[in-house]
């Protein structure tokens, strides 16, 4: 199964993740593929992946801060990750953001919080598993340092993209990559 984690403000109506999705119906494996709408609290977002893995082998892709999430999944119940331009410590990236947002897709409002900064710290996993990610990364990130994630996940597959932005703009071209990893 493939769990896509999208980013901060983000929603499955996400390019990439609608990409994914399409590109894994048209092969036959729409049934393997699961791009939940992630909460905005922490703590409800790990229950949310877990109801929806349960105890099934899961490949997560982690989008942005969906890759701070899948780096959580992974090393606390196993399986592997592709990760998009990680979110690295949102409860320091984030801090900036304390306040009003609005989701980019749905128009939602909501608070970001003191609170959600103190959940983000709890889900920061200090020691990664590196064998269990393929990290993709472009150089052009605007949003998030990419050279934090190159050593955040050193020993891990790489690869690292001259140029680009933070929504992955090469991420077409990685798809057959990506179905490879999680074992399709």
């Amino acid at each position: 199964m493939i769990v896509y984690l999208h980013g901060f403000n983000s929603s499955p109506q996400s390019h990439k993740s609608q990409l994914m999705q399409r590109y894994m119906s048209e092969r036959g494996l729409a049934q393997e593929f699961a791009c939940p709408a992630l909460p905005h609290t922490p703590r409800d977002v790990v229950r949310l992946i877990r109801s929806v893995v349960g105890d099934k082998p899961v490949c997560y892709i982690g989008s942005s801060l969906g890759g701070f999430y899948a780096t959580y999944m992974v090393e606390a119940q196993g399986g592997k990750a592709v990760l998009i331009n990680p979110a690295i410590e949102p409860h320091i990236g984030l801090a900036a953001y304390v306040g009003p947002q609005r989701n980019l897709y749905t128009g939602e409002p909501y608070e970001l919080t003191a609170s959600h900064l103190a959940q983000f710290r709890e889900l920061y996993v200090p020691r990664i598993t590196p064998e269990r990610y393929l990290l993709l990364v472009e150089t052009g990130d605007e949003v998030l340092d990419y050279r934090q994630a190159v050593e955040r996940y050193a020993g891990a597959e790489q690869l690292v993209i001259a140029g680009g932005d933070h929504s992955l703009h090469s991420f077409p071209e990685h798809l057959p990559r990506i179905l490879r990893y999680a074992g399709y």
